[in-house]
């Protein structure tokens, strides 16, 4: 099976794999994608290991497409839409190829080609992408086995994040991590000053702030730190992993973030998680709502899905903090 691209992702698309395995318990699935799948989806019981896929380019297409026949699949699924993911598989002659085809190029690598979701105008048509990694699986005979994540907290990650915290005073506190980074791009992100300003004020209320960037994000957590009036933990040197983070949001009281991965690391841990939303369409994570507030502005532009707002992203600068402490207030009762 090859993976999403995206941490999130990989994590909506663990109830088509439980399924899958549901369906063919005796089979060995070999889960293929980006190094980071295999953190994020160590110890879960639907793969039975996983294999990183190289990058770009011809030869790389054909160096793992040779790897591919050597380990003779019988079935390649393909989760991402691209042309790239299906090339190797192709190649190597794995006899059932599934996934969506969005071009002639693509359904011509596929055995099963799937039609995208569409309107009855021919627009793609949003929808959970826990619902599309299904309807992938569907077709090879797979019955649906719940819509939960699935994500297994790393003992050895959490005792680190267990020691860290207590360095910093903060054993048994209550706390709520925030991540204000996003690696889809500059769109997402919900201005420095706003997070403080929330963070400054659920400090009143008795949560302490965890700052818990990914790797390039660290001036996003230092400018919030330095504009916050109340104290923070800035977890920035060393930046933490993604088991260290699954097993700080585990810890935690509340997670406040963009729409992001560590959004849906919380929903499989079933910590709290307080959404900023601006460019990205709700409908494609509607799902498992239940200890969720997302937040979002009604302006007219949104949902683009740009990485880059040409205007004045209105859609994050216009959602103010006190939003997000009512709907800390009303989650956590």
């Amino acid at each position: 099976m090859r993976a999403p691209n995206w941490v999130g992702d990989v994590l909506m698309s663990t109830p088509a794999l439980r399924a899958l395995r549901r369906a063919q318990p005796q089979a060995e699935i070999v889960l293929g994608g980006r190094p980071f799948v295999g953190e994020v989806l160590a110890g879960i019981g639907s793969c039975d290991r996983f294999v990183v896929e190289p990058g770009g380019g011809l030869r790389a297409s054909v160096a793992h497409a040779r790897a591919l026949r050597r380990e003779g699949f019988d079935w390649a699924v393909l989760f991402p839409d691209s042309v790239r993911t299906a090339l190797g598989p192709f190649l190597a002659g794995i006899p059932v190829r599934i996934g969506y085809a969005r071009n002639a190029m693509r359904r011509a690598l596929l055995t099963s080609a799937l039609a995208p979701p569409r309107t009855v105008e021919g627009a793609r048509r949003p929808m959970s992408m826990i619902e599309r990694y299904l309807d992938v699986i569907r077709p090879l005979g797979c019955t649906d086995a719940g819509s939960e994540l699935d994500l297994v907290v790393d003992p050895a990650a959490s005792l680190r994040i267990e020691e860290r915290l207590a360095g910093a005073g903060l054993a048994g506190a209550d706390l709520m991590i925030v991540c204000p980074g996003a690696q889809y791009g500059a769109s997402k992100l919900w201005p420095p000053e706003h997070f403080a300003r929330a963070c400054d004020l659920l400090a009143e209320r008795g949560l302490h702030t965890v700052l818990a960037p990914g790797p390039g994000e660290t001036g996003i957590a230092e400018a919030i730190a330095g504009t916050m009036k109340s104290p923070a933990l800035d977890l920035c040197e060393p930046v933490i992993d993604l088991p260290e983070l699954a097993a700080l949001i585990d810890r935690a009281r509340l997670l406040l973030v963009n729409d992001t991965g560590p959004r849906q690391m919380a929903v499989a841990l079933g910590t709290p998680v307080v959404t900023l939303m601006g460019p990205t369409d709700p409908r494609h994570s509607e799902h498992n709502l239940e200890r969720q507030r997302v937040l979002r502005e009604d302006v007219d532009c949104s949902p683009c899905h740009l990485k880059t707002c040409p205007i004045d992203h209105r859609c994050m600068t216009r959602l103010r903090p006190e939003r997000v402490v009512a709907a800390v207030v009303e989650l956590l009762g």
